[in-house]
């Protein structure tokens, strides 16, 4: 099997190269340096294509221990590529012929080296030291199996679209579509695919049935609670899993107002509105304080799925570790302070809103809403949740549902 893939990647390797000089040098993130590099090779089959994503992300997720094991500083040289291609195959996969047949290679010495990436947390799990030296220090002792975790490969889960299906008839056509799929316990409308299939080429995706969501992720809009007949703002609305999810708990019934800083997301949220059947959402793109300042008092319900660090996602976005940088964090959580602040009106007397952010630091999470209370008396905690990818199968979540008083 190691041969073969080996095989496999030394036809990918141009195209693999490429990829990774755009994620690491031209700063695109991975999901979108993939999607690109796809775009170029329509040729490739299903089976291809997934090797060569996989593989991306495990060169990304490794990134700090395979050049280690080089020696060398990473580099966008080809020779390194091939090289550092050349390691994965050998310290991740055990293809020794891989190593054999690169000369250049003293396998004696990646040895001895891959043993010492053992010793140390860094390089073992592959994360900047800045990282993680503020995981420990938020964490503890939580930290490192949770970090352990976030190396592993994400679990496929899809969102049903109550508007169009339900989840016991989503199973039903899935299998007819040779798709082997089971409930998730607690979480209503959530799917887990049992094998690694490209979905989006389904008929059902493509007719609207379900979505690619996680199922933390689909926890934010069930614990806001939306009834049908509501005003919902959602505020931070970006490419809108969570707004689809919002109008079909609504049953299309109601109002929800997705705002946006940036008017391409709103524009893809659109366009999956459409395919979804929902016809209760319109966007606002903020270009000023004014759009939200209009809506001031209006809402029933408000969703606030902030901008964070996204170290919460680190499974299936590996890349964000080497993009995020400490001073980031403490602009993201003053941006966060600041959402807090100035959205918290747009909610009428009695009305609920959910904080959340897919990180897993309590600084993004339970500090920022204990900040919040502290100066707005006028709010009360009615719950909050944390998701765990090391115990919950999940992405790591922060989740508060706040009430205004009277």
């Amino acid at each position: 099997m190691a041969t073969t893939l080996g095989v496999i990647l030394q036809e990918l390797s141009p195209a693999m190269i490429e990829t990774l000089r755009v994620v690491f040098w031209q700063n695109v993130y991975a999901t979108k340096a993939i999607e690109q590099t796809l775009k170029l090779y329509p040729e490739w089959e299903d089976s291809k294509r997934a090797v060569f994503s996989d593989t991306i992300y495990d060169l990304i997720r490794w990134w700090r221990p395979l050049w280690y094991i080089i020696d060398k500083e990473p580099s966008a040289d080809e020779k390194d590529i091939q090289n550092l291609i050349t390691i994965y195959l050998f310290s991740k996969k055990g293809d020794l012929p891989a190593l054999q047949k690169n000369k250049g290679l003293d396998a004696t010495q990646l040895l001895q080296r891959i043993k010492t990436t053992k010793i140390s947390r860094t390089l073992r799990e592959s994360v900047p030291d800045w990282l993680d030296v503020q995981g420990e220090k938020e964490l503890g002792t939580r930290w490192e199996p949770v970090l352990v975790a976030l190396n592993k490969k994400p679990e496929l889960v899809i969102r049903a679209n109550s508007l169009k299906t339900t989840t016991k008839e989503l199973l039903v056509i899935l299998r007819k579509e040779g798709i082997i799929a089971e409930a998730i316990d607690g979480n209503p409308d959530a799917l887990f695919i049992k094998e690694k299939i490209n979905v989006f080429k389904l008929p059902s995706f493509n007719a609207g049935l379900f979505e690619v969501q996680d199922a933390a992720s689909q926890m934010v809009s069930r614990i806001l609670d939306p009834q049908p007949g509501m005003h919902i703002v959602d505020a931070c609305a970006g490419e809108g899993s969570k707004t689809l999810h919002l109008a079909a708990l609504l049953k299309n019934k109601g109002k929800i107002i997705a705002m946006d800083t940036q008017d391409w997301r709103l524009r893809q949220l659109k366009k999956r509105a459409a395919k979804a059947g929902v016809d209760t959402v319109e966007t606002r793109l903020i270009t000023s304080s004014k759009v939200y300042k209009r809506i001031k008092g209006t809402a029933d319900r408000l969703l606030l799925d902030v901008p964070c660090s996204g170290i919460g996602t680190l499974r299936r976005n590996p890349d964000i570790k080497w993009k995020l940088t400490a001073t980031d964090l403490e602009r993201l959580r003053n941006l966060q302070q600041d959402i807090l602040e100035k959205y918290c009106t747009l909610l009428k007397p009695l009305g609920t809103m959910v904080y959340s952010v897919c990180s897993i630091l309590p600084s993004e999470g339970e500090e920022q809403i204990q900040r919040f209370l502290k100066n707005h008396g006028e709010f009360r905690l009615l719950n909050e949740k944390r998701t765990w990818p090391d115990t919950d199968r999940t992405d790591g979540f922060y989740i508060a549902l706040l009430q205004r008083a009277s």
